[in-house]
């Protein structure tokens, strides 16, 4: 074993120590994100993000009033106890990844404080149930039904008292109380708020680029094999397998242009907002080859690329009422999927180093109403396995004509979520007006909104570009969404969400005509006021959590760029695990011993990073900037003259901010390989111990 395999054994056992919650982010019980509604509730006293609607908070009033509970001050814990349903942080406080319950898991002081939440006054909440509803009689007791067959469960379900259901207050409390030794939030009578410190914590200096690659490419995805090999693809339509230096080496970017991976130039419809837009290589690639491309095409050019408009009766548009958009008839170009296979080019796929240039099957073909916002990034969801589609509201002028991303029938403006494991059958398919040869996860949303279209994971985007998955919390799915007039915006993307374009742009209303919807708003992002561009507008480049070691002061903040300006964000969730996040421009300058030179000017350390398109992520979670100039990779601090405090200490592996994992976060892909799997099953671990 080589010392570096030694040192990351370090890393490991220093990270153990700053395991210090496992707490997702706001989540609803039906796994939706919370949402502002379009009413006050009346009935449960939460305001603001919630997780009821007016139906909701009506149908919890009248179950309380058939509880018919005599004692006022029962009444009022009764009442809050079911109204906690509609806390944000409902997922967590009942629990959903386990045994259903009737009742959130109750604060007990006889268990340690909880120190995700800062109100301390009511910790001994469980008792304080107990002694007041102890001889209280309630029809209907939500106590009676808890956690049914489990030890300390009630002895007589059809009594109405505690007294009568629970053998003491020890039971009581034990079988439904609990505090934050897992990092979970418990119920204390009020709505669960997070510890705020105060103030955000402070941006880092700067963040240090060096230049390893004059390429311009637009997506990058690292080999499934676990290796220093990544994937480029250019909008042209090649893909590239390439060889990565390491930090500190010296390197370059080890790759080939003579050689591609994938040439499907021939197939692909080149141009502004059109090219080959993402790249996903399946999970299991090291053993079934299998790999996948979202590109558009030219039905004029191309027979195979045909396939039905978007724009159709289904939503209520007739294409032949189109305008033709930039001389292009509607529908004349297409997105598409199509699977790709490395099987038979080496003796195993993950010593391929060329893959068949013939589709395997095409998996998504859909015609484009207009020649922009199709977005077209792919990837797979490190949890589930199902592939995401992204795609933008189809573009025209006038922000959304058709009002496209609202519309639950179009496919138009959403992300998708699409099961390319089971082929569902061609007659199926055509009765189910599937768009090509997939089927539908059985827990897509359209099972909870019937009106839905099946493929639709979330809805009301714009034009999403960039989207990514945190590598050490799954449950924070960030994409960037890019804006018409105002507002650029970061999403936390959740199941059945809706993120409010063309309603609204940002947070705030942009057809005023349009009726108010349920908005989840962004999490972040910057207003176009906020950048100076030689376009004369903005347009945002979203990234990737920042996950690996080399810069420990970057170390759990979302970093997103503008494509026009060369700007470099950070965003930077204050209190951790609340959703909630602050974020501040990052100078950033190249590193004095870059392999490749990319001074902007004689005599200047800035980059001349031009258009920034996209970013990229590898194995060891490094980060890469993708731009018009090369591909730039993040850095040590101390190679800019930068300070962090924590690069080349033990702290080093501490994340700041905390970096929790999620709970029911099943296998995670943390930092450290095989490694990260045995942090993540310690984290489940804690979550499943209530």
């Amino acid at each position: 074993m080589g010392s570096s395999h030694f040192v990351r054994i370090i890393q490991f056992f220093i990270l153990l120590q700053f395991l210090d919650s496992c707490l997702s982010l706001p989540l609803c019980t039906d796994s939706r994100a919370p949402f502002s509604p379009n009413s006050t509730l009346q009935f449960c006293p939460y305001n603001g993000t919630v997780c009821c609607n007016a139906n909701d908070d009506l149908l919890l009033k009248n179950q309380f009033a058939a509880m018919n509970i005599s004692d006022p001050a029962c009444a009022s814990l009764v009442k809050s106890i079911l109204c906690s349903r509609c806390d944000q942080f409902s997922a967590e406080l009942f629990r959903i990844d386990s045994a259903p319950r009737q009742v959130p898991v109750l604060c007990n002081s006889t268990v340690s404080p909880n120190s995700t939440q800062s109100n301390q006054a009511s910790l001994n909440f469980c008792s304080k149930a107990w002694n007041t509803c102890q001889n209280v009689s309630i029809i209907h007791s939500p106590f009676a039904v808890s956690l049914q067959g489990r030890a300390g469960a009630p002895t007589a379900s059809n009594s109405t008292k505690l007294d009568d259901l629970w053998q003491s207050q020890a039971d009581f409390c034990s079988a439904l109380g609990g505090a934050s030794d897992d990092g979970l939030p418990c119920f204390d009578g009020a709505p669960v708020v997070l510890n705020d410190t105060g103030a955000a914590p402070t941006p880092p200096t700067g963040l240090c680029l060096e230049k390893i690659g004059n390429g311009t490419y637009l997506n990058m995805v690292p080999h499934p094999d676990g290796s220093n090999r990544t994937f480029f693809s250019n909008q042209q339509g090649k893909i590239w397998l390439a060889t990565i230096p390491s930090q500190g080496s010296g390197g370059v970017l080890e790759l080939d242009e003579a050689a591609p991976f994938l040439d499907i130039t021939d197939e692909v419809h080149f141009d502004t907002e059109f090219g080959l837009m993402g790249i996903a290589f399946h999970p299991k690639f090291t053993e079934n080859g299998r790999f996948f491309a979202s590109f558009n095409c030219d039905r004029a050019k191309w027979p195979e690329c045909a396939g039905r408009c978007a724009c159709n009766s289904d939503v209520k548009c007739d294409p032949s009422k189109l305008t033709p958009d930039n001389g292009a008839n509607p529908c004349q170009f297409q997105s598409v999927i199509a699977e790709f296979s490395a099987n038979g080019t080496a003796s195993q796929p993950s010593l391929a180093k060329n893959a068949n240039p013939s589709e395997v099957r095409r998996i998504f073909t859909m015609g484009l109403p207009f020649t922009s916002h199709h977005a077209g990034q792919i990837l797979f969801g490190p949890e589930d396995g199902y592939l995401y589609f992204m795609m933008g509201d189809g573009g025209g002028a006038g922000g959304d004509p058709f009002n496209f991303a609202q519309n639950k029938k179009s496919l138009l403006g959403k992300i998708m979520r699409l099961d390319v494991d089971t082929i569902t059958s061609a007659k199926e398919a055509s009765r189910l007006g599937l768009w090509g040869n997939y089927s539908i996860p059985k827990d897509n949303p359209y099972t909870q909104d019937l009106e839905l279209q099946k493929e639709i994971w979330a809805l009301g985007l714009r034009n999403p570009w960039r989207c990514s998955f945190d590598s050490a919390r799954p449950s924070y799915f960030a994409c960037a969404d890019v804006g018409q007039d105002h507002f650029e915006e970061v999403d936390l993307i959740t199941k059945g969400g809706n993120y409010g374009w063309s309603v609204y742009e940002g947070p705030s209303k942009f057809k005023s005509s349009a009726a108010n919807t349920s908005q989840i708003l962004p999490v972040t992002g910057y207003n176009h006021s906020d950048v100076n561009t030689n376009e004369g507008s903005a347009s945002i480049t979203g990234g990737y959590f920042y996950r690996a070691t080399t810069d420990p002061c970057m170390q759990g903040r979302y970093l997103f760029a503008d494509l026009y300006a060369g700007t470099i964000w950070a965003g930077t969730e204050s209190p951790a695990n609340s959703g909630k996040f602050t974020s501040s421009k990052i100078p950033f300058s190249c590193a004095r011993d870059s392999p490749l030179s990319c001074t902007g000017t004689p005599g200047s350390l800035l980059p001349a990073l031009s258009y920034i398109f996209s970013f990229g992520e590898d194995n060891d979670k490094d980060v890469y900037l993708l731009t018009q100039s090369g591909v730039y990779r993040v850095v040590r601090p101390s190679r800019c003259n930068y300070t962090c405090a924590n690069e080349g200490s033990s702290d080093a592996a501490s994340p700041s901010p905390a970096s929790p994992q999620p709970a029911g976060a099943g296998v995670l892909r943390a930092p450290f390989g095989v490694l990260g799997v045995i942090i993540s099953f310690l984290c489940m671990a804690l979550v499943n111990f209530v």
